[in-house]
């Protein structure tokens, strides 16, 4: 428990500078906007202050969240971000750490649609298959002498590091290349209640 209280105080979300940038554009010109982007920022940072107060969350919250950040940063990209959506509510009940999903789609924003001039897709998909939750989050990717610097893989592992202390041998997390075109994350949990 003290292992992953520490992994999940190392979550600040990066995006918050940006955010409020984007809040402070719309005071004048979308007021209503403006007070609904500070209403989600005001969301992710509750759950990012808990600092593991609440040890697990279920999917279904946690894709809230998701879609509270994409909405901000579709705020930011305009059209320059495609969010495809293909939710399984099976898979609902599923238990994650707080802000599991949140800096894997962070990270599929900041490499995959930021550095493309045109844009990406953002793509979620939960299900529910024998006894597991599955979620997939793929982005595309820039044409190869495009990309921006590489990260250092800080948000992958701390994710794939709370996911294996809360599920043990129970949680897999694989990230990587599908391709030239797409960068994919994939988590597995149980189902089931937390160990």
């Amino acid at each position: 428990r003290a292992r992953l209280a520490e992994l999940q105080s190392r979550i600040r979300p990066h995006f918050l500078f940006n955010t409020l940038n984007t809040a402070i554009a719309l005071v004048r010109s979308d007021p209503a906007r403006a007070e609904g982007v500070l209403e989600d920022l005001a969301e992710l940072f509750r759950v990012a202050l808990e600092d593991g107060v609440r040890g697990t969350v279920t999917l279904a919250e946690e894709i809230e969240l998701a879609r509270r950040y994409l909405a901000i940063e579709a705020l930011r990209f305009g059209e320059r971000l495609s969010v495809q959506w293909q939710l399984d509510p099976a898979a609902d009940t599923a238990r994650l750490p707080p802000l599991a999903l949140q800096p894997l789609l962070e990270n599929a924003v900041r490499h995959g649609v930021e550095p493309c001039e045109d844009g990406g897709t953002v793509r979620v998909r939960t299900r529910s298959t024998l006894g597991r939750a599955e979620i997939v989050i793929d982005n595309s990717l820039p044409a190869a002498g495009t990309r921006a610097n590489p990260g250092h893989g800080v948000a992958l592992a701390n994710v794939r590091d709370r996911l294996r202390l809360l599920h043990d041998l129970d949680a897999q997390f694989e990230s990587g290349p599908r391709g030239d075109a797409t960068w994919r994350v994939r988590i597995v949990v149980p189902l089931g209640a937390v160990k």
